[in-house]
């Protein structure tokens, strides 16, 4: 067995220019509802990544045909015939959003059994509301076996109201409720950018969504027949923007951040300049991020967007390690998702954690160590703190970064940073390089 591990030497300024891919979280759901239409259906700008392997491999399973041109970044989905319902366990336990498939699956085909999801183990992510939902609109469901069983005769609009903000849920029923009969309302639906992306997707498509990107959502649903294949752009990934532009920030470089949407970036960009980043408009779709002295520490509350995102909290918490004075984050999305910190207090970080709180006293300086990525953000958010830090890190389970970022290493290196990808040969130091620093 061959594992993968990144090589980091810090103290390097990242300078330059870098574009961001697709975004993960938005392509792997345009995938899931490329099934409900018959025909070829072409998605792109879509990133390579593992995840994206994986939920093709999932919407194959089915019947679907798959081309994947990774050059030009493009995914055919050919949906014109769905042979299998069955979203098997081998597949689904390697990613939590794969579990999408059941609310095309229910609407296209009106049965499914998908797999309880897996993913990364940063708290307990429950399907309850996407269950509760799907029965709203008269599908009738069992778990039995590790499986969520659905049937549906008819699938008829309901109101239905989340308890929480769940994207994932709110995208299930978007997607079950497409083909339903007459109107479905789903309120304190989630209001993410990727939400907005995937309803118009779906209106392309010749679905009748109105409402995405607030709070309540209203589709009005379709026939079978009034869907019909497209071709459509995938938006850019606001997460792995955030991501390179903290590390420009951490590294006190400057750098322009280009193919993105700024605007989907208000909350996170506001607390970069709160703590003495410079941030400036260059282009309607490229921001300029520079950093020069030390950083000042701030509190933050993690929230459904269009607050602060979970998913760059790790970012965050790197750059408080050494800023001036003590920041506190309280993250109300994810019991576990500090999985970074006993890995930045082996790089000299002062972090006391009282559950979901993580009060961060600022150091002069990291250092660098051995450490190991958790899960996908915080296995990203080491890597920025490695190459912040003096000395050299090691980073092994790289395949959580690679499950959300394409060509990490290759973009830093762009940048200026030094850092390698080596292959480890049966957990020795058999190693051999494929980069340098």
């Amino acid at each position: 067995m061959s594992e993968e591990r990144l090589i980091i030497k810090g103290g390097n300024p990242l300078k330059g220019e870098v574009s961001i891919g697709g975004a993960k979280n938005s392509v792997l759901k345009l995938m899931a509802a490329a099934i409900l239409a018959k025909g070829k259906t072409i998605i792109h700008n879509v990133p390579n990544l593992t995840d994206v392997e994986i939920m093709l491999s999932v919407i194959e399973s089915l019947g679907t045909k798959i081309t994947h041109d990774k050059t030009t970044k493009t995914v055919t989905i050919d949906a014109t015939d769905i042979t299998d319902v069955t979203a098997k366990y081998e597949l689904v336990s390697k990613m939590r959003a794969s579990f999408i498939i059941l609310g095309a699956l229910v609407s296209r085909c009106k049965e499914a059994k998908v797999a309880l999801p897996g993913g990364c183990a940063i708290g307990e992510r429950r399907v309850d509301f996407h269950i509760k939902g799907l029965e709203a609109l008269g599908t009738k469901i069992k778990i039995e076996n590790g499986y969520v069983s659905a049937h549906a005769a008819r699938l008829k609009g309901a109101d239905v109201y989340l308890d929480i903000p769940s994207v994932g849920a709110t995208e299930n029923l978007m997607l079950a409720s497409v083909l339903a009969e007459g109107s479905t309302r789903i309120q304190n639906a989630a209001q993410e950018p990727e939400i907005v992306d995937l309803a118009n997707f779906l209106n392309t498509m010749g679905a009748d969504i109105q409402g995405a990107g607030t709070s309540e959502i209203i589709i009005n649903g379709v026939k079978q027949n009034q869907l019909h294949p497209i071709e459509y752009t995938t938006i850019p990934d606001r997460i792995e923007a955030g991501t390179y532009m903290t590390a420009v920030v951490a590294t006190k470089g400057k750098a322009i951040i280009k193919d993105i949407h700024p605007a989907h970036l208000t909350f996170f960009n506001d607390k970069l300049l709160k703590m003495g980043a410079h941030i400036k408009l260059i282009e309607p779709t490229a921001i300029e991020v520079s950093c020069r002295g030390r950083l000042n520490s701030i509190n933050f509350v993690t929230q459904p967007y269009p607050g602060f995102p979970t998913d760059l909290q790790s970012m965050a918490m790197v750059l408080l390690t050494t800023a001036d004075g003590v920041g506190i984050i309280t993250e109300s999305l994810y019991e576990n998702r500090f999985m970074q910190v006993p890995d930045l207090r082996r790089m000299g970080a002062e972090i006391h954690q009282e559950r979901n709180h993580a009060i961060i006293k600022g150091v002069k300086k990291l250092t660098g160590a051995s450490l190991k990525a958790s899960d996908l953000r915080a296995g990203a958010a080491l890597a920025v703190a490695g190459l912040m830090a003096d000395g050299t890190s090691t980073i092994d389970d790289i395949y959580h970064i690679d499950r959300g970022y394409e060509n990490f290493e290759e973009k830093i290196r762009a940048l200026g940073g030094k850092i390698e990808r080596e292959k480890v040969i049966d957990n020795v130091k058999g190693l051999y390089n494929e980069s340098h620093i």
